[in-house]
C-alpha cells in the first residue's frame, strides 16, 4: 500500500488556475461550479498558508549561537531619509 503524496505548491497553484479558468468560462453546471468553487477556496487557503510559512522562514535568521532572530529590513519609509 503506497502513501499518497501531498501535492506541491506549484501543483496546487496549477489546479487553482485551471479551476478559475473553468469558472470564468461559465459553461459548467451549477452543482459542478459550486464544487469547483469550494475546491478553489480550499486551495487558495492552503497556498496562502504555504506562502506565509515561507515568509516566516525567510524573515528569520540564525545567530552564531543557533538562536533564531527576526531579520530586520529597511521599509523605505520617511524616517529612513533622516
Amino acid at each position: 500500500m503506497s502513501e499518497t503524496q501531498k501535492p506541491t505548491f506549484e501543483e496546487n497553484l496549477s489546479t487553482l488556475e485551471t479551476i478559475v479558468a473553468q469558472l470564468e468560462k461559465g459553461d459548467i453546471p451549477l452543482e459542478q461550479a459550486l464544487d469547483q468553487f469550494q475546491k478553489g477556496v480550499a486551495l487558495s487557503k492552503d497556498l496562502q498558508n504555504t506562502l506565509q510559512n515561507a515568509e516566516k522562514t525567510l524573515t528569520t535568521m540564525m545567530t552564531d549561537d543557533d538562536q533564531e532572530t527576526p531579520f530586520e529590513t529597511s521599509q523605505g519609509g520617511a524616517n529612513d531619509a533622516q
